[in-house]
């Protein structure tokens, strides 16, 4: 099951689980996976930008992602 979702500077997204492994059915770049996320994920669901020199990823909505 989903839980983070990480949307990185260059549009690479990565995806992990509730036991902190990757999930590489929704990895790729953000213009592939985005629907399919979407369409997948849980409400309870962490959307993620982890842009530029940021010590952590930032929460966003998921409407927002």
């Amino acid at each position: 099951m989903i839980k983070t979702i990480i949307r990185l500077q260059n549009d690479m997204v990565m995806v992990f689980d509730t036991e902190g492994e990757q999930v590489p059915k929704y990895q790729g770049q953000y213009e592939d996976v985005r629907e399919s996320i979407l369409r997948d994920a849980p409400l309870g669901a962490e959307f993620t930008y982890w842009f530029d020199y940021d010590t952590e990823p930032k929460t966003v909505y998921k409407g927002g992602w």
